[in-house]
């Protein structure tokens, strides 16, 4: 038991590793343009953080599509990591087919959107006139291009749920030096490019995304699925289509619930000034590394747990999932102290704004208490969509995060006047209300049973 324990482990680790690059260099595609932007010279005065201000909230919109395409790849890794563990091939091959299918269309649908939508919905979320030219261009092009991350994320979430984390990890490599290259010679004018400014990283940013596709698609093909039978598809197999919604879409509702709280956070947050939404920008790009310690621990104890529940070892995977929890809250902790103690120093590269600056530095701190709770969310959320119970995180996730990190980030921010840190102590609460419910849900072990493998 306990080198098959040991085994485990080490399992883990070599799933953790490759996809801990591979989310930090896709965060890092989008913190490479906050980073650039921000050291790029204005004529007007507070120029380069108005760019990162603008480009941040567009950031924040695209998440949130990206968001609206997981919901096909997280029902797609979980059902496919248990088919794995159960030795069902065509099944696998049936449901890696239809999530690819889905995730076109739906990314198709949704780059038209934001095409031909762009200023109407910059609108609705209240950006400022100074901010709008440089918003309005960035949505406008990235946002016309995310059918490339939808259909990215259908290859990718396949590649993990068998083990191969690392061809798309390095495939994020080349990508985030490509995106780098990109911005240098499309920001600022170099190897006789024009300098495009904004406009330049939104171009450095589409190409690099479309080459990520590609790129994984081939690599798809060549070392895990080969080509999806036409006969394994008629009739269609609307039960596997039915296994990944059932994940899919309890999931999507819980990140969608998330990431539209935050929206109207942002909303709150923009009517507070510039410099509020400046400073969320920067400490937002950061807290977001720090989080991914724990993301990329997750992903990986849930491949792992889905491949146990998969074989029926459903107290392997209870096991397995404690020492996860216990791996991340470990890691994350000591990562966000180190960005609280350097804090002042990370953001001085950022921006000469003191005002920021200072107020960043205490959002740091205040972020050490947040990661506490953020960690068992993450977590149980996680694993608990592994095992097939994915109704329950969603329901508790809607709840909470519109009465507290809404009500009270709100309450706290705006009527009691505490601005950005009221709004962050509201986060904070939240998340360790949520983590404490959903870790004891975890325990009770209701999730047993769940599984798609009969």
């Amino acid at each position: 038991m306990e080198t098959k324990a040991l085994g485990l482990k080490d399992e883990l680790k070599s799933l953790v590793r490759p996809i801990f690059v591979e989310i930090a260099l896709v965060m890092l595609l989008g913190a490479v343009d906050t980073v650039m932007l921000s050291k790029m010279d204005s004529p007007i005065e507070g120029g380069s953080d108005n760019a990162v201000a603008a480009v941040g909230l567009d950031n924040q919109l695209i998440n949130l599509v990206i968001l609206i395409f997981q919901f096909v790849s997280m029902g797609t890794a979980i059902v496919c990591a248990q088919y794995i563990g159960a030795g069902l091939r065509k099944k696998l091959v049936q449901v890696v087919g239809i999530a690819i299918m889905m995730n076109t269309i739906v990314g198709i649908t949704m780059s038209s959107i934001l095409f031909f939508y762009a200023e109407n919905i910059l609108n609705i979320m209240g950006l400022r006139p100074e901010l709008m030219g440089d918003g309005l261009i960035y949505l406008k092009i990235t946002g016309s291009m995310t059918f490339f991350q939808a259909i990215s994320l259908a290859f990718s979430a396949s590649l993990r749920s068998a083990g191969m984390a690392k061809y798309p990890m390095r495939v994020t490599v080349i990508v985030n030096i490509l995106n780098i290259l990109g911005n240098y010679s499309l920001i600022f004018g170099h190897f006789g490019l024009p300098a495009l400014g904004v406009k330049g990283a939104a171009i450095s940013t589409v190409i690099c995304r479309g080459f990520s596709m590609i790129s994984l698609a081939i690599i798809h093909t060549k070392k895990h699925i080969h080509k999806y039978p036409f006969e394994w598809f008629k009739p269609f197999p609307w039960q596997e289509l039915k296994n990944i919604l059932k994940i899919g879409v309890p999931a999507a509702g819980e990140q969608l619930s998330y990431c539209l709280s935050q929206v109207a956070i942002t909303y709150f947050i923009n009517k507070l000034g510039n410099t509020a939404l400046s400073t969320r920008t920067y400490c937002a790009n950061c807290i977001m590394f720090v989080n991914l310690f724990c993301i990329s621990i997750v992903q990986g104890g849930g491949i792992v747990v889905g491949h146990l529940i998969g074989k029926k070892h459903s107290n392997a995977a209870y096991l397995m999932g404690n020492f996860v929890h216990r791996y991340a809250l470990i890691v994350t902790l000591i990562v966000s102290t180190c960005l609280a103690l350097a804090g002042n120093s990370i953001l001085k590269f950022f921006t000469n704004n003191q005002e920021i600056i200072h107020l960043g530095t205490i959002i740091f701190f205040i972020d050490i208490i947040l990661g506490i709770g953020r960690v068992g969310n993450i977590f149980a959320t996680g694993t608990l969509r592994s095992t097939g119970d994915a109704v329950y995180p969603v329901l508790i996730g809607i709840i909470f995060q519109w009465s507290i990190a809404v009500g009270v980030s709100y309450l706290l921010g705006i009527t009691f006047g505490f601005g950005l840190i009221g709004m962050w102590i509201g986060f904070t609460l939240d998340e360790n209300v949520r983590g404490i419910i959903l870790r004891r849900r975890w325990h009770s072990k209701k999730w047993e049973g769940k599984g798609f493998v009969k």
